[in-house]
C-alpha cells in the first residue's frame, strides 16, 4: 500500500508528459480555445486523452497481436493519419472565424463532435505508444510486484494528468482570447491551418517513403 503514492505520482507525470508536446492535437486545442471557447477545446483535449489512455492500456496489458499489428502498420496508419489532419487544416484555412463566435448555448451541440475529432487525430498517430513505452520504462510503471488496484490507480492517475494538462492550457488561452477580433481570429485560423497542413504533409511524405 506504501508504493500507491507514488504510483499514483508517476501516473500523473506520465499522463502531464504524454499530452504536452505541441503536437497537432495541441495546435488544435488553442484554435478551439481561441475561436470557439474553453470548453469546445477542453473536450478535444478529453478525446485526445481517450486515445493516449487506450494506448497506456495496450502497453500495460501487453496485448502483443495489437502492438505487432501497430507496429507492422504504423507507416500506413500515419498516412491515414496525415491526410485526415490535412483535410482539416485545410477546411480550417478556407473557414471564417466568425461562424464561430456564437453564445455558448448554440456550441453546446458540437461537444461530442470536438472531442471524436480530438481523439480520431491522436488515434491515428500510433507513433505515441513507443513514446509511452519509453515513459513506462523511464518510471518504472510496470513491476510485477505491483497489485490490481495499483495499475487501477495509476491509469486513473494518468487520466488526471491529462485533463490537468488540458484544464491548465485552456484555461490560460482563453484569459487572453477576449483580446482578439474577428480579423486577428482570421489570422491566428490561417497561422495555425498553415502549421498543421506543414505537420500533415511532414508526417505523410515521410511515412511514404519509408513504406516505399
Amino acid at each position: 500500500m506504501e508504493q500507491l503514492p507514488v504510483i499514483m505520482l508517476r501516473g500523473l507525470l506520465i499522463g502531464v508528459l504524454i499530452s504536452a508536446p505541441m503536437g497537432p492535437i495541441g495546435v488544435l486545442v488553442i484554435q478551439r480555445t481561441l475561436n470557439k471557447g474553453r470548453w469546445p477545446a477542453f473536450f478535444t483535449g478529453l478525446g485526445a486523452s481517450l486515445s493516449d489512455l487506450i494506448y497506456c492500456l495496450l502497453t500495460g496489458l501487453g496485448l502483443s497481436f495489437v502492438t505487432d499489428f501497430i507496429e507492422n502498420n504504423q507507416k500506413t496508419l500515419q498516412v491515414v493519419g496525415s491526410v485526415m489532419l490535412l483535410a482539416y487544416a485545410i477546411y480550417l484555412f478556407l473557414h471564417n472565424p466568425s461562424r464561430q463566435l456564437k453564445p455558448p448555448m448554440i456550441q453546446a451541440n458540437t461537444y461530442w463532435r470536438d472531442f471524436a475529432t480530438g481523439f480520431i487525430f491522436t488515434f491515428a498517430n500510433p507513433l505515441i505508444l513507443f513514446f509511452i513505452i519509453g515513459l513506462f520504462a523511464r518510471f518504472s510503471f510496470l513491476a510485477p510486484e505491483f497489485m490490481a488496484y495499483h495499475y487501477v490507480a495509476g491509469y486513473l492517475s494518468i487520466c488526471a494528468g491529462a485533463l490537468l494538462w488540458w484544464f491548465t492550457v485552456t484555461f490560460f488561452v482563453d484569459k487572453v482570447r477576449g483580446h482578439f477580433n474577428v480579423r486577428s481570429m482570421w489570422i491566428i485560423n490561417r497561422v495555425i491551418a498553415s502549421i498543421l497542413i506543414v505537420m500533415a504533409l511532414v508526417g505523410g511524405v515521410s511515412a511514404v517513403f519509408d513504406i516505399f
